[in-house]
């Protein structure tokens, strides 16, 4: 926590790691990555991530994840206590871009993408869709 700030209440939250899987890619999510967030004084929680994927081949593809999340106050609430809620109580979507130097997954560069996100007491999951 970094605390109040003009913007908001300011939070840098380290990602530690995790697993994905889909249709054409699979892998984990390496160590090291953080969330930046901002709680507007609207209440409106601004996500900005940055993280390095590595596939199940051993490519690295790097995330830039910016969103937003935002909902009625007690849900709110009961997530910031740490208590699983379902998604459809609140509105979470980012639009991830993807950046590899791997000429297996160069189609990713070239992807429009958005996502939904469930936050979790102990985990957060980003459901990807590819913008077709």
């Amino acid at each position: 926590m970094v605390g109040q700030s003009p913007y908001g209440e300011r939070r840098i939250i380290n990602i530690k790691g995790g697993a994905f899987s889909g249709p054409r890619l699979s892998g984990r999510v390496l160590p090291g990555g953080a969330d930046w967030q901002i709680i507007r004084h609207d209440g409106i929680t601004e996500v900005e991530a940055s993280y390095t994927l590595e596939t199940h081949d051993g490519a690295l593809i790097y995330i830039y994840n910016r969103g937003l999340r935002h909902g009625p106050k007690a849900v709110i609430e009961r997530l910031s206590a740490g208590q699983d809620v379902d998604p459809s109580e609140y509105y979470f979507r980012t639009t991830p871009i993807f950046e590899t130097g791997t000429p297996a997954y160069n189609w990713l560069n070239g992807v429009v993408a958005i996502a939904t996100g469930e936050r979790r007491a102990d985990e957060v999951i980003i459901t990807v869709y590819e913008v077709t």
